[in-house]
């Protein structure tokens, strides 16, 4: 088409400029190694549900020459004898343990969004079981959540920890419904579309955090929003003192939208409540995807390094 109306225009046009693209392509041709990175998720029965992060995994897997192996894992099957979320189901000794050998044969996890109570305990035993490991890990909106519930749980002892979309009341409420959305009218009420993040803290031992460098060490950054529920102000110091940092908060400084272990306790342990998986890009992957497959690779340390040079 564009040749046609070139032609009738009478004006020249430039070819386009392929060689990025080619160089991606015959780049393929030469990986020799995997990465095995597990998706713990409760729409497994319909992978197009998490189409954005598969790309942003496999866009990131590309950037570190290696192939991509996916390993899906039903986010309840990791929940053993608890009840699900029903009250009257519990999961089979066989799913359980397959679900979590899965889990254990990976390089890294990412846990994405999701909406409802089904699944979330195993999303927290994931994150749980990957900090204790310190097996790489990505939280993206709800699987960011999980982060902070498990932490609480685990590290501060409020073991009835949870989030208000799950438990309401409960004693400690670490992610509350966002007080500006409407809760009787669920159409068209999220909290939606690109906002932005400043990078406000740096750990204890006066690093930069790991989010921040796989940005360029951008001060702020801008990324897509979709949810309703956040984390509780009111519980932030408690859990930042007690050492999962808030390092990216919004404009405000009230709305947390980073947190991270600092690289001397973890290699990669990164929660952001937006969705970085929106604004990936096989030529520029999201920064958060490749910082979590970088360390998958073993890769991490040294791209770090040399970002800070």
């Amino acid at each position: 088409m564009h040749q046609i109306l070139a032609k009738e225009l009478n004006m020249e046009l430039k070819g386009p400029d392929m060689r990025s693209w080619e160089d991606l392509a015959n780049a393929l041709d030469g990986f020799d190694k995997t990465v095995k990175i597990a998706l713990i998720g409760k729409y497994t029965g319909l992978q197009d549900s998490y189409l954005s992060v598969i790309k942003s995994l496999k866009h990131a897997s590309i950037e570190c020459s290696h192939f991509l192996d996916l390993i899906w894992v039903e986010a309840t099957h990791l929940e053993g004898h608890s009840a699900t979320a029903n009250g009257d189901s519990k999961v089979s000794e066989d799913d359980f343990n397959a679900a979590w050998e899965r889990v254990k044969s990976a390089d890294g996890v990412v846990v994405p969004g999701g909406f409802g109570t089904r699944g979330f305990l195993g999303k927290v035993l994931a994150a749980e079981y990957c900090r204790k490991n310190k097996i790489p890990y990505l939280g993206v909106c709800l699987g960011f959540q999980a982060m902070v519930v498990e932490y609480a749980r685990n590290i501060l002892g409020w073991t009835d920890a949870n989030s208000t979309e799950f438990v309401d009341p409960c004693e400690h409420p670490v992610v509350i419904f966002m007080p500006e959305i409407d809760k009787d009218n669920m159409g068209g009420t999220m909290r939606l579309g690109q906002r932005t993040t400043r990078f406000t803290h740096n750990h204890d031992d006066g690093t930069t955090p790991t989010c921040q460098l796989m940005y360029g060490g951008k001060a702020e950054v801008d990324e897509r929003h979709r949810h309703r529920y956040e984390v509780n102000p009111e519980k932030v110091d408690d859990i930042h003192d007690a050492g999962l940092k808030f390092v990216g908060r919004d404009e405000t400084g009230t709305r947390m939208e980073v947190a991270e272990l600092p690289r001397s306790k973890h290699p990669y342990y990164v929660g952001v409540q937006y969705h970085p998986e929106f604004q990936s890009r096989p030529l520029n992957p999201s920064p958060p995807f490749l910082g979590l497959v970088k360390a998958a690779c073993g890769q991490l340390d040294e791209y770090l390094l040399l970002a800070k040079e």
